[in-house]
């Protein structure tokens, strides 16, 4: 594990997504060379989970009542969800919005449904 860490090149980047235990913790990943660690869980920063997408997708394809999910409707959840950092935000421990902020299934919802208006596949 730390070894791993330490033949990555400088700067690396950990996703460390098993739940309920990471393959590595952040602070192990930190010490052995990490820069920047991703975890599936709440009490460490940068969660990645998919919680960060499904509430937001599912609310903007029903607001539409969309007839299907499409790849327009999923990049624009990603792109909504990674316009929410700002560059002053922006750092080793905040890559991501946090799964509690409130913007995040508002932003993304929003943007979920115009794609689907966009590409054909809202039924209102």
């Amino acid at each position: 594990k730390p070894e791993m860490v330490k033949t990555m090149a400088s700067d690396s980047i950990i996703f460390a997504m098993a739940n309920p235990t990471p393959e590595i913790m952040p602070d192990e990943a930190k010490k052995a060379g990490a820069r920047i660690v991703a975890t599936g869980r709440s009490d460490f920063p940068n969660q990645v989970n998919n919680c960060l997408g499904f509430p937001a997708i599912f609310k903007g394809a029903l607001k539409v009542r969309a007839s299907q999910i499409n790849e327009e409707m999923k990049l624009a959840a990603a792109y909504a969800l990674a316009s929410l950092i700002s560059e002053d935000e922006l750092n080793d421990d905040n890559v991501i919005a946090n799964v509690f902020d409130p913007r995040v299934v508002e932003w993304e919802s929003e943007a979920v449904a115009k794609a689907a208006i966009e590409s054909g596949v809202a039924r209102i």
